[in-house]
Formats: C-alpha cells, sequence, structure tokens
C-alpha cells in the first residue's frame, strides 16, 4: 500500500483518477480537439475520471475509466493535477494525466451518455466546473512546452 493510498484510506478520501482526452484534429484551430463527457446523474460536462478500485494505481484506474466511460483507448501522457474538493459530503481527490485517444467508438451507458469532441476553445465554456477548466488549461501548456 503506498503511503497516499494508506492516507486516503485513513481520512475516509474516496480516490480517483481521469484524464483530459484529446485527439488531433488538423482542421481545428488547435489542431487538437477535447473530449467531454456527460453524466446525467449529475447532468454535468466533466473529463472522464471515476473511483479507483481496491488496490488499483492511479495511472491504470485513469486509463480503465476513460475506456469504460468513453470507449476509447488512450495513451497516457503527462501527469497533470490533482484536485481535491467535496463530493457528497465527502472529502475526494483526482489524479489527472493528459491522453491521447486512439481507437475506441463510444457507447452511450449509464454513467455517460453523451460524448462531444470540441476545440479547446469550445469545450472551455461547456465544463461545468471551474477545475474541469483548469485542467483544460494545464493540458495546452503540456502540449506548448518543448
Amino acid at each position: 500500500m503506498t503511503e497516499t493510498t494508506r492516507a486516503a484510506k485513513n481520512t475516509g478520501t474516496v480516490r480517483a483518477a481521469g484524464c483530459v482526452l484529446w485527439r488531433r484534429v488538423p482542421s481545428s484551430p488547435e489542431g487538437i480537439e477535447i473530449c467531454l463527457v456527460h453524466r446525467p446523474k449529475y447532468d454535468d460536462w466533466s473529463h472522464p475520471k471515476g473511483k479507483l478500485k481496491r488496490g488499483e494505481e492511479t495511472l491504470a484506474g485513469a486509463v480503465r475509466e476513460v475506456l469504460e466511460e468513453t470507449g476509447h483507448h488512450c495513451a497516457p501522457g503527462a501527469r497533470l493535477d490533482t484536485v481535491h474538493y467535496l463530493a457528497q459530503g465527502r472529502p475526494k481527490e483526482v489524479t489527472y494525466w493528459a491522453a491521447e485517444a486512439t481507437a475506441g467508438v463510444f457507447v452511450p451507458n449509464h454513467e455517460v451518455d453523451q460524448l462531444l469532441w470540441l476545440p479547446p476553445a469550445e469545450a472551455r465554456p461547456r465544463l461545468t466546473q471551474p477545475r474541469d477548466r483548469d485542467l483544460l488549461d494545464a493540458l495546452l501548456t503540456t502540449r506548448r512546452t518543448p
């Protein structure tokens, strides 16, 4: 058990992971599009993410959640931020990676009923939470850094 896992377990923190999923689109002004998912339970637009399984490493959980929520495989890149917030009265921490979409097809399910691919400028206002906009900024900064 890692120190982070032990600390989260001791504090009751819900641990989760996800990705800011993107794909190359030469016709887009920024050359990429961002994947946003709509979760009907919360009626929000966000990046794909979800709770880690017992003993699961964060990166493995992030890749699994992307596949489960979007139907896409991905190639993880730079680690982005870990965000902390309260979810249903409990502390939650979600660790994110930048990830390029590879192959896959979205099929609506009970967790995610819609998926959009948007240029970053259009994705930004669609994201429900400001913390998700910060993650989009982090991805764009990472992509500009040589």
